[in-house]
């Protein structure tokens, strides 16, 4: 048996795979009707129709949702959100044994992950070509972005891909990836695992949760999970621990407060150094420096969340969380070229220490309401943000290495200090959106946002101090038109704006969305599949380039856009399998740009940005029998298609390469499971990433995990 408990049966077709999948309305937490019972024993809801009898959503038990959490703000029915959008349920982190956001994301469609190999510092993720903003419950991860998130901590991770800035304010174009975190249940139910794997990984974890009152009133949930590891290359770490435990309380079925509290310790090796770029090399070699190499964060967070509903349509919720974060990293890493002659290669060492305290809250105003066959939904919101961030940074030219028979030299001795900063960050906004539903089968939706920011920024950069300080007023819109053709299918047409992320002295990165796709989530059977294609853009933005001389220099791009479809489908079968499939075909284009090194780049292609991009995981599932339990058997395979490494478009560009993964699980008894999963199963070995040194995709790795459940 799946060590995580699988649904009731029911029975599924096949068929459902073929088709392709919607539409948005908001839909309040712990909403009550106002119209009462319809004659079919549905809730009629504004501006949707819930069936009481329906299975809600459990992360736990299931790889398909039928509903999306909108960033934390409002729940809503996927089917009914006029956007593309990927969901990560609880079930499947497990199964795929998925341990960072990367790993998470990298069967979602057009998500390309994992494209600077063996630097661990932070996640990397490109959607749909371009950056994406990460949130928790809806609110901006912003200053924390730098923190590997620990996946143990969500129910689930939802993807809602595109310009999303009119839901969720300054953000990258790409999309917007929602942590949903675990809280607390009005019931008792909990797990405790061990885990053991490659690069002498150890690790054991728990979170379990009742009530704790005679009346349900109150509830706790305690979630954890230390592991002690190293990486595949000599001389690393990858330690964490994790701790968060959570109140909830519900005096009524319209009131819901819930408290939680975490705490996140990272000790590891941010980088292995990179590796030279005349030929391939073990991933185990080591071109850093034992002693500098080091990551260490240190993070508590509080949250508060409270949902009321008043009655008559008329609902309340609210989110409130303060952060305290200390991140430090250094390391020492190649500076390899191609003019290099001998074995003796330049190296650079680069480090930042930094604190941060953030508090970050919002609070939005639901009300629905009915006029005969129009169903009206409209939601008022107000967010701010208050934010601090100080930061040290060195940087200098360390002592070089010989490859052919490597020295370690130690931590540089005088490390140059390259800037001091004090940075704030005040942001206050307000966002209105207005959803009709007409006859329950056209659903117009509006919605329109403007963030004040205040910035502000003071310290010493290359030796010469500064002191400067901006503020913005931004509005974005949103417009989607959703028609559902019946009950199971529908299609939308949506606009949406993006405004990034803006800096001091710079005017805010501005970009747009259209977008036309289609939803189709089957009657009678546990599966969803999307199909969706579009046009996104970004004017007058900078990034990052490898110059000629080897040294890094910001390039403007005055546009560029990505144009594109994406096809995605999860299902759960018959009850013995589960599949999930995704494809994407992605032509990103620089319109305008100025030159590289004298280099015209427009018409070139994004860089790291494939044109394909494919992946599929089956899970077959073998029901025990008397003599044995229930068995499971998974395998995946990830393809990505070739891609440029420099926004020239110049040199080597990476293979085009598919990786499998496979899993297996056995009922040992009941509800205790032991799985084995490994990643990269053949060990493929290719450059992700290269400019001054490569970078290789992670290893094959193996692990196997005792579960017990309750």
């Amino acid at each position: 048996m799946d060590y995580i408990s699988r649904p009731s049966p029911r029975h599924r077709c096949l068929a459902a795979l073929l088709m392709g999948c919607t539409a948005l309305v908001a839909l309040p937490m712990g909403a009550v009707a106002q119209d009462g019972a319809e004659e079919d024993g549905s809730f009629r809801l504004s501006p949707i129709i819930v069936d009481v009898g329906a299975a809600s959503d459990d992360d736990a038990n299931s790889v398909v949702v039928r509903e999306l959490w909108v960033g934390g703000k409002v729940a809503t029915s996927i089917l009914d959100t006029p956007a593309s959008v990927s969901v990560v349920t609880q079930r499947e982190i497990a199964q795929r044994n998925a341990t960072t956001t990367e790993e998470v994301l990298q069967y979602s469609a057009g998500i390309v992950t994992d494209y600077y190999g063996s630097d661990d510092r932070n996640d990397y993720f490109l959607v749909r070509g371009f950056q994406a903003s990460t949130y928790r419950d809806g609110l901006t991860l912003g200053s924390m972005r730098d923190t590997r998130e620990e996946p143990y901590a969500f129910e689930r991770v939802e993807v809602l891909k595109g310009a999303n800035s009119t839901l969720f304010g300054v953000s990258d174009p790409g999309g917007s990836v929602n942590f949903v975190t675990k809280t607390p249940r009005f019931e008792r139910f909990g797990e405790i695992y061990g885990q053991v794997g490659s690069h002498d990984q150890k690790e054991l974890g728990f979170d379990f949760g009742d009530t704790l009152n005679p009346e349900g009133t109150l509830a706790y949930r305690l979630t954890g999970k230390v592991q002690d590891s190293a990486l595949e290359y000599d001389h690393s770490r990858n330690d964490d621990a994790f701790l968060m435990g959570g109140l909830s309380w519900a005096p009524t079925d319209d009131t819901t407060v819930t408290v939680t509290f975490d705490h996140l310790k990272r000790d590891a090796t941010p980088n292995s150094g990179g590796y030279p770029i005349d030929r391939e090399y073990d991933r185990e070699d080591f071109f850093g420096e034992p002693d500098f190499n080091d990551h260490d964060v240190k993070r508590d967070t509080l949250s508060t969340m409270v949902r009321h509903d008043f009655g008559g349509g008329l609902s309340l919720s609210g989110n409130l969380r303060y952060t305290d974060l200390k991140n430090e990293f250094a390391y020492i890493y190649i500076n390899d070229s191609v003019s290099r002659v001998g074995t003796s290669v330049p190296r650079s060492y680069f480090g930042t220490d930094t604190s941060a305290e953030e508090v970050i809250g919002n609070a939005i105003l639901q009300y629905d309401a009915s006029f005969g066959t129009t169903d009206s939904s409209t939601l008022l919101g107000f967010e701010f943000r208050d934010a601090t961030i100080r930061q040290r940074s060195i940087f200098g030219t360390a002592v070089p290495i010989d490859i052919a028979n490597p020295v370690y030299s130690g931590a540089p001795a005088n490390p140059a200090l390259s800037g001091v900063s004090n940075n704030d960050y005040k942001t206050k906004s307000l966002f209105v959106q207005q959803n009709f539903s007409f006859d329950d089968r056209i659903i117009a939706t509006v919605g329109l946002r403007h963030d004040w920011l205040d910035l502000a920024s003071k310290g010493i950069s290359r030796g010469k101090a500064f002191d400067s300080s901006d503020e913005f007023s931004e509005t974005s819109v949103r417009a989607a038109l959703t028609y559902k053709v019946t009950d199971e299918v529908s299609a939308y047409v949506s606009y949406a704006e993006s405004v990034a992320p803006p800096t001091i002295g710079v005017e805010p990165q501005r970009g747009d969305q259209y977008e036309l796709g289609v939803k189709y989530q089957p009657e009678g059977m546990r599966a969803f599949l999307s199909a969706a294609i579009f046009e996104l853009s970004k004017q007058n933005f900078t990034t990052r380039v490898v110059l000629n001389n080897g040294d890094f220099g910001d390039q403007l791009i005055q546009d560029a856009r990505v144009r594109g479809f994406e096809l995605e489908g999860k299902a759960e079968i018959a009850d013995n399998w589960d599949i999930i499939a995704s494809y994407a075909y992605v032509d990103s284009e620089i319109a305008e740009a100025d030159p590289v090194d004298g280099q015209g780049v427009a018409g070139n292609a994004f860089a790291t940005v494939p044109n394909h991009m494919a992946s599929l995981w089956v899970n077959r599932i073998v029901p025990g029998t008397e003599d044995r339990g229930e068995m499971t058997f998974g395998l995946g395979a990830r393809y990505t298609g070739s891609y440029y490494f420099g926004l020239q478009n110049t040199g080597d560009k990476s293979e085009a390469t598919t990786l499998f993964d496979a899993a297996f699980t056995y009922e040992v008894t009941e509800n205790t499971g032991l799985a084995l999963n490994v990643s990269n199963l053949l060990d493929e070995q290719h450059v992700v990433g290269s400019g001054t040194a490569d970078y290789y995709n992670p290893g094959r790795t193996i692990t196997a995990t005792l579960r017990r459940t309750w």
